[in-house]
């Protein structure tokens, strides 16, 4: 088995037992009883082949009476249940038809329930959840490290909203003589995943904030709220148009099952069993699952006000640098902010889940190969460059995110840009050459390397299966859950197109209205990269669950044929990189819920109304920020709101799109010696592979090639202390409790992991209100003072800190 077989089959084996329980057999539905009237379709073999359902796409239903089979038989449901069977053996006996992939099969019910998702209640628990989850993660992406609310919180709170909903409002209201159906019967499982279609789509922070702060931040540069609205809306909304045309190719097709959907659905399937039996054998089995989820959140909630005010140094106990505060090796190889943090420490959920996510979700083949990548290339290889002078470090922090002169201060680029915001290239000559610490630098090689491994252990391992299944999505009959779709109106293609058309025309109005410095020409090759590789891109992650990121190959095209152009580089990059992310996204929730049974329609209007609802939240909320937090954005901010994001990201405007990739990147400069990761990367996935095969049993076949250079991909602004501790977390609860207490794990882990991240961010929101927007600083006492002391926390951790005066690096540059 390889190690992305090993990533997939515990994949399935999470999706498995979070609907198959010890001693409790899972049944769909709920103990409510409206009386509803439910059906069951069971369809014969369909006739039909890929072109015909494909050109019934436009059709006002996708049920279009040509395509029922005469045979086809309605089952009903017993009475007295609102929400289906008793049990999901007997709904699939039913029903005997079933996808080809037991992935699918595993997780995903083959059968549709009459059941109404376009409700009052569905869209004010959504929009709610829209805005208080978007706002959250604007302010908090702020902080270092950054925390977010997922989609897994949002599933688990409407899920209590939903039951609270139920049993505190009347069934009908009358408004203006109009009768609105507030419980239109139990909250269920289709208004559930609406509503969690629309945190998926609205609670990622868009990536065009880093852009908006860093304009107003590092290059005191402002066009206003209007040109932060078209960039942000445009940015994030670009994507749809492409999702709809490639929805008959990575949504309709069984073969495409986007595996990461699937955990989702599965807890959601067990969300709404009947028989939650108790299991008093394991810690929290006494009681039901969502008082130990409510529990777990008040307690992460109440705790984080210690290490989060009371007593910081619990946070970063990085014991050895409190000894030896001004010793600039002691706070290199300990410090667990610009340090490598060798003794990783720390009793704050911030920065164990802080940047990276929970460890609580991630498989165990997943979190083992970033640590193998962590510790060969940060533990070892970093300091052995570093103690080496390798790219002149002696006189930089081991590490950054920020860029430095050949004095050692912070790059100053208003020296070398003219009124315009472009390169002045004399004054850069005449100023300095860019140096970036270790980290950074070798971030950069491995995310060079993390590109052609991708490619590489695709080939490899998943080529045969992904030409076999992209020939199956052309030529393959309908699937079951295909053909249950298609009694729903489905959303014309032209209202892709038409919403893909309206956002081009924003974006024009962004990029050439304002002084951006990006030409039309050029903006349009950044949207044709996007929607070029969205399709391929789309195909190895419908099947892989790996998605190949184009930041980095967007930087290298723009850097080459237009540097220079700081501005222009990261509008470039956000269109050609996201736009296509986007668009991926949209498709993953479209296939979410496909599997679902949500009506498109209804799906295309929460999808498109979130988002751009979000949008607007995130304007308002950043802007907010920036007024109201003293010392946003600087590196010693007393709460942290340091925008460590928009601060890597503008050092990548500088490195890329200012200074340009030749002149930092090219053969004779400073980090040429980077390029080897390119060769490196495409070479590494073939050893492990004939490896493998010539000593099958080896443990190498767990190695994941792309996860090795880049599952550390956040670092820096993240440090060592995130990933170690983040690692360590996921060892004890995804091998070491899911192996001897699986029990508890399949019971409680996905709420624990919740229950943490929400009780965390409500307590961070709690200070934030409290405490900082007030002006009330934390207790000046020694468990506070002490992380502030060191150089580690200061971020001058420097061996060789120059006179005044005094220069290093190259002469000529």
């Amino acid at each position: 088995m390889t190690g992305v077989n090993l990533l997939d089959e515990d994949l399935k084996r999470e999706g498995e037992s979070a609907v198959l329980k010890s001693n409790d057999k899972p049944s769909v539905g709920n103990n409510h009883n409206h009386g509803s009237a439910h059906q069951q379709s069971k369809w014969a073999q369909s006739t039909a082949v890929n072109t015909e359902f494909e050109e019934g796409e436009e059709h006002e239903r996708l049920l279009d009476p040509k395509y029922i089979d005469d045979d086809i038989e309605l089952h009903e449901l017993a009475s007295g249940r609102d929400s289906s069977f008793d049990s999901e053996a007997e709904a699939k006996a039913l029903n005997e038809e079933d996808s080809p992939y037991e992935e699918v099969r595993a997780a995903v019910r083959n059968f549709d329930e009459d059941l109404p998702c376009n409700t009052i209640r569905a869209w004010t628990i959504g929009l709610s959840l829209v805005f208080v989850g978007s706002a959250l993660n604007t302010l908090f992406s702020l902080r270092a490290p950054s925390i977010g609310l997922g989609p897994l919180i949002a599933q688990i709170v409407a899920w209590v909203i939903g039951r609270v909903w139920d049993s505190i409002l009347p069934e009908t209201i009358s408004l203006f003589g109009i009768t609105l159906d507030l419980v239109p019967g139990p909250f269920n499982i289709k208004e559930h995943s609406v509503i969690v279609v629309m945190a998926s789509v609205s609670f990622s922070v868009a990536y065009a904030t880093d852009i908006i702060l860093a304009q107003l931040i590092f290059y005191k540069q402002d066009f206003g709220i209007m040109f932060q609205l078209l960039i942000i809306l445009s940015t994030q909304s670009l994507g749809y148009g492409i999702a709809g045309l490639l929805r008959k190719f990575l949504v309709y097709p069984a073969s495409m099952i986007w595996p990461e959907t699937l955990v989702g659905i599965a807890l959601m399937n067990a969300m709404y069993e009947t028989h939650n039996v108790k299991d008093p054998s394991i810690i929290g089995g006494n009681m039901s699952r969502y008082r130990w989820f409510g529990l777990v959140a008040l307690v992460s909630c109440v705790y984080y006000f210690i290490p989060g005010f009371l007593a910081q140094f619990l946070s970063v106990t990085a014991v050895a640098t409190w000894f030896a505060p001004d010793n600039a090796v002691v706070n290199q190889i300990f410090g667990g902010v610009t340090g490598l943090s060798v003794l990783p420490i720390t009793f704050d959920w911030t920065q164990v889940a802080g940047y990276i996510g929970s460890p609580l979700i991630r498989p165990w083949s997943a979190i083992a190969n970033t640590l193998i990548g962590v510790v060969m290339f940060f533990l070892v290889l970093t300091p052995f460059l570093h103690y080496t002078g390798a790219w002149y470090s002696e006189f930089l922090p081991m590490s950054d995110a920020s860029t430095y002169d050949n004095t050692g201060a912070v790059y100053n680029v208003t020296r070398i840009m003219t009124p315009e915001f472009t390169l002045d290239e004399a004054a850069y000559k005449a100023y300095s050459p860019l140096f970036i610490s270790t980290t950074f630098a070798l971030s950069y090689g491995l995310s060079f390397a993390a590109i052609t491994a991708l490619v590489a252990h695709t080939f490899l391992y998943y080529s045969g299966p992904i030409w076999a299944q992209f020939r199956n999505s052309t030529l393959e009959k309908p699937d079951i859950h295909m053909k249950l779709m298609r009694k729903y109106k489905e959303a014309p293609s032209w209202w892709y197109t038409g919403l893909f058309f309206f956002f081009l025309g924003l974006s024009f109005i962004a990029v050439l209205w304002y002084p951006t410095n990006l030409e039309w020409w050029a903006f349009l090759l950044a949207i044709f990269i996007a929607s070029m590789f969205a399709l391929p891109i789309g195909i190895v992650e419908a099947v892989t669950s790996q998605e190949i990121g184009l930041n980095v190959l967007t930087e290298f095209v723009y850097g080459y044929i237009q540097p220079g152009r700081p501005l222009a580089l990261m509008l470039f990059k956000s269109y050609g990189f996201i736009t296509g992310s986007q668009a991926l996204k949209f498709v993953g929730d479209l296939k979410f819920g496909h599997y679902m049974k949500i009506p498109p329609r209804v799906l295309f209007m929460a999808q498109v109304v979130a988002t751009t609802l979000s949008c607007f939240i995130q304007v308002f909320v950043l802007n907010f920020a920036l007024n109201n937090i003293e010392g946003v954005c600087d590196v010693t901010q007393p709460e942290r709101f340091t925008c460590p994001g928009a601060r890597t990201f503008f050092s990548a405007s500088v490195i890329w799109g200012l200074i340009g990739p030749t002149r930092v990147f090219s053969p004779g400069e400073i980090y040429s010696g980077l390029l080897i990761f390119f060769f490196i990367g495409a070479i590494t996935p073939f050893m492990i592979y004939y490896y493998c095969k010539r000593y099958p049993a080896s443990p190498a076949k767990y190695l994941m090639a792309p996860l090795i250079f880049g599952g550390a991909s956040w670092m820096p602004p993240a440090t060592p202390l995130n990933y170690l501790s983040w690692g360590i977390v996921g060892y004890v609860f995804q091998f070491v409790v899911k192996r001897r207490n699986f029990r508890w794990w399949s019971r409680l882990n996905y709420l624990t992991s919740a229950g943490l991240d929400l009780g965390l961010a409500f307590g961070t929101l709690i200070i934030f209100f409290a405490f900082t927007l007030q002006g009330i600083d934390p207790p000046q006492w020694w468990g506070n003072t002490v992380v502030s002391t060191t150089l580690d926390y200061q971020g001058k951790a420097i061996q060789t800190v120059l006179p005044s005066g005094k220069t290093f690096g190259p002469k000529i540059w």
